[in-house]
């Protein structure tokens, strides 16, 4: 693989891994995260640089990446005082693998094209798992010369990367994804809590299913953690509401229903108020009685 001077802009559970693992594929890398001394730890494992804004981070840089929180946080690092796109060079690519909205990644595409340089919406899925073992899936929107550009630095930490159309459709695919997940975790709990109160041996239950028309990453992955009442890692609650809200919002616009989705969210927001919001999204389950709770 070429060579290239990267950025990146994001050092949580997932932009810390990502942005590794470019490092370990011999870019010349520097970092910025708003919590200062992360970007100096990763600087220290990783080695390359860190900056003080994202203009300064994105100077000079040929792809700049990012992993922020939400809209407003995007917004702030692009475009907001000291933003990535002030110090953008022409001809650069910004690959933005936030969970955003498609409304944000229009607005910010059409401001790249006006600073000279390209857009790509790329959000991921996999999780912190799939971030530190490089096998993530990065479903991306834009231009396809600049998706062909791109695509062999996010091969560096993702095992599939697609382009599924213009700015936008990789969002857009992000929250099909979530919609998805979302009727699989509650469907998947009500399996775990029905299983126990059954008196089956629910390991054993869910070891055999799995090799039928029931199986899914989230029973291969969470079954046993929410037997074993584990939820303290992973993808969190409060991530996957804001993730939902996006979800909701764009189906108002292009007129989808999502009952299940909405159902849902509202268990989530119960999982919420007993102080779980930062819970990985599989303890929807606590919400049901298991006799081995009891």
């Amino acid at each position: 693989m070429t060579e290239h001077a990267i950025a990146f802009i994001g050092l949580g559970v997932m932009g810390y891994p990502m942005a590794g693992h470019l490092a370990a594929a011999g870019h010349r890398a520097r970092v910025y995260n708003r919590t200062v001394a992360k970007a100096q730890r990763w600087v220290e494992q990783h080695g390359g640089a860190a900056a003080a804004t994202p203009a300064e981070v994105a100077a000079g840089a040929d792809f700049v990446f990012a992993c922020v929180g939400n809209d407003d946080d995007l917004r702030s690092v692009t475009t907001g005082a000291d933003g990535a796109f002030a110090g953008m060079k022409q001809g650069a690519v910004f690959v933005d693998h936030t969970t955003a909205s498609a409304q944000v990644a229009r607005e910010l595409a059409t401001a790249a094209a006006d600073g000279g340089f390209a857009f790509l919406d790329a959000p991921v899925s996999g999780g912190q798992a799939g971030a530190e073992n490089g096998i993530l899936t990065v479903m991306a929107g834009g231009d396809a010369e600049v998706f062909a550009r791109a695509r062999p630095l996010m091969e560096g930490y993702a095992r599939k990367v697609e382009r599924m159309g213009g700015v936008g459709a990789g969002q857009l695919t992000k929250m099909v994804n979530q919609i998805c997940i979302a009727g699989l975790v509650q469907g998947l709990s009500e399996g775990v809590a029905f299983a126990v109160n059954a008196g089956l041996d629910a390991r054993q239950v869910f070891e055999v299913i799995a090799g039928g028309a029931a199986q899914s990453w989230q029973m291969e992955n969470r079954a046993a953690t929410m037997l074993d009442n584990q939820f303290d890692f992973g993808f969190a609650v409060d991530w996957m509401r804001k993730d939902l809200k996006l979800c909701f919002e764009e189906a108002a616009r292009n007129h989808s229903e999502l009952p299940v989705s909405q159902i849902v969210d509202e268990y989530y927001a119960q999982v919420q108020a007993n102080g779980g919001g930062r819970f990985d999204t599989s303890s929807l389950v606590t919400r049901l009685h298991r006799k081995d709770l009891a």
